[in-house]
C-alpha cells in the first residue's frame, strides 16, 4: 500500500512542477510580446523629433509692400503759361495787382498798427541821429521825453530827466569839433529801435577823426519821444 502512495505522490508533484514551468514560460513570452508594443510609440516619437531637427528651417521673410506715398517735390512743376496777346498781358497785370491788393488786405489790424509804429519809431531815431551829427543840442533834446531814463545793460540807471541829458550832451557838443554816428545794422520792431552804430569824433581838428568806436544802443519810443535808452558795453 505505501509504495503505491509514494509513487502517486511523486507523479502529482512532477505534474504540478511541469504546469508551473509552463505558466512561467507563457508569462515570459507575453512580457516579451507586450514590451515592444509599449516602447514602439516612444521610439516613433523620438524618430519624428530627430527628423524634424535635421530639416533646415526656412527663414521667416515678411512681405514688404511698395511705398506708393507721394513725396513733396517729386512731381515735376508745370511751366507758367506766358501771355500770348496784349489782352492776355493786360489781364495778367490786373491779376497781379489784385494779388498784391489781397496780400495787403490779408494783414491783420495788429500787424498794420505794428508796422505804423515801427515807421514812426524809425523816423524819431533818424531825426535824433541827424541832430547828434549836427551837434544841434536844441533839436537833439527835443526828441526825448521829459522823464527819459538812460540805463547801462542790464538795468543800471545812468541818469534820468532832460536836465541831466542837457548837461551831459551839451558839454560834449561844445567840446568836440565833430561828431558822427552811422548805423552798421538797425533793428526796428514797433516801439523799439536797436542800433549797432559806428561813432566817430574829432577832438581838436574837425577834419581829423581821432576816435572811432562801435556802440550798441536800444531806444524805446512813445508818442514820438524817446522814453528809455539802454547802452550795451
Amino acid at each position: 500500500m505505501k509504495p503505491s502512495f509514494i509513487i502517486y505522490a511523486c507523479l502529482f508533484a512532477a505534474f504540478t512542477l511541469n504546469c508551473h514551468a509552463i505558466e512561467q514560460s507563457a508569462s515570459s513570452n507575453n512580457a516579451e510580446l507586450t514590451q515592444p508594443e509599449k516602447v514602439q510609440p516612444q521610439q516613433d516619437a523620438l524618430d519624428t523629433l530627430t527628423q524634424e531637427a535635421n530639416i533646415p528651417k526656412q527663414p521667416d521673410v515678411k512681405r514688404v509692400t511698395a511705398d506708393d506715398s507721394k513725396v513733396l517735390g517729386s512731381e515735376s512743376t508745370k511751366p507758367v503759361e506766358q501771355p500770348k496777346s496784349k489782352v492776355d498781358k493786360a489781364q495778367a497785370v490786373v491779376e497781379a495787382e489784385q494779388a498784391v491788393t489781397q496780400a495787403k488786405e490779408a494783414l491783420t489790424a495788429r500787424q498794420q498798427a505794428k508796422a505804423k509804429q515801427s515807421r514812426e519809431s524809425l523816423a524819431v531815431i533818424e531825426q535824433l541821429v541827424k541832430a547828434y551829427n549836427a551837434r544841434n543840442i536844441e533839436e537833439f533834446i527835443r526828441m526825448y521825453d521829459e522823464d527819459v531814463e538812460f540805463y547801462i545793460f542790464p538795468n543800471e540807471l545812468l541818469f534820468k530827466g532832460k536836465e541831466k541829458l542837457i548837461a551831459r550832451y551839451g558839454i560834449m557838443f561844445k567840446k568836440l569839433k565833430c561828431l558822427h554816428s552811422s548805423p552798421i545794422k538797425r533793428i526796428v520792431h514797433g516801439d523799439i529801435v536797436i542800433d549797432h552804430e559806428l561813432s566817430e569824433t574829432c577832438s581838436n581838428d574837425p577834419n581829423v577823426i581821432d576816435k572811432r568806436s562801435e556802440l550798441i544802443s536800444s531806444y524805446q519810443i512813445k508818442d514820438g519821444k524817446v522814453v528809455r535808452v539802454l547802452f550795451f558795453r
